[in-house]
């Protein structure tokens, strides 16, 4: 029982790291990166599509992002879905390649990325942390219903908060790693 509610909490925590490094690929830097346009949504036959499901999306250079969309009659929508999302970039068709250059980030931008990377870094410790509330109250209940004894309740805390030192280090390792990716001109 004890090792169920650990590995739980654990599979959660991590759940949580890699739900903040997925946010953290999204977050535009001043390198192209195919997760920065991936999930913008294109109208495709009635319903709206996350692009990288319409299309293969790469890195052509050091500042451009290419799209090849595998219909040649989706290019027009992918391209307005693109200017549309509001992410800064200028499409340029080219036979069957959108090409999507990335301008180079200011200063005041970069700082406002820190500070919104630095948020979603503390929403994910938040996460983590009330992981492991959810699971020292499991544990009480256990040791109220006396599944489990008082000295296992101990090492069982003892644990899933050593798992949570550990996930909130590497999300401390990945806000520091996107810190420096972000001020590197």
């Amino acid at each position: 029982m004890l090792d169920e509610v650990e590995k739980d909490a654990a599979a959660r925590m991590r759940k949580s790291v890699t739900a903040f490094s997925g946010d953290l690929a999204r977050v535009r830097t001043g390198r192209p990166s195919p997760a920065l346009i991936e999930h913008v949504k294109v109208p495709y036959h009635g319903s709206e599509v996350a692009l990288n499901q319409l299309a293969t999306i790469g890195v052509a250079d050091a500042r451009t992002l290419s799209v090849s969309p595998w219909e040649k009659s989706v290019i027009p929508a992918v391209e307005k879905a693109i200017l549309g999302a509001d992410l800064g970039f200028n499409p340029v068709t080219a036979g069957d390649v959108i090409r999507v250059p990335v301008p180079p980030l200011t200063e005041e931008r970069r700082r406002d990325l820190i500070r919104i990377v630095r948020q979603e870094a503390e929403t994910a410790r938040v996460a983590i942390r009330n992981i492991r509330r959810d699971a020292n109250h499991m544990l009480k209940e256990l040791l109220k219903e006396k599944e489990i004894t008082e000295d296992e309740d101990r090492r069982g805390a003892s644990r899933i908060q050593t798992a949570t030192d550990r996930f909130v280090g590497e999300i401390d390792g990945l806000l520091q790693k996107k810190e420096a990716e972000l001020l590197d001109v």
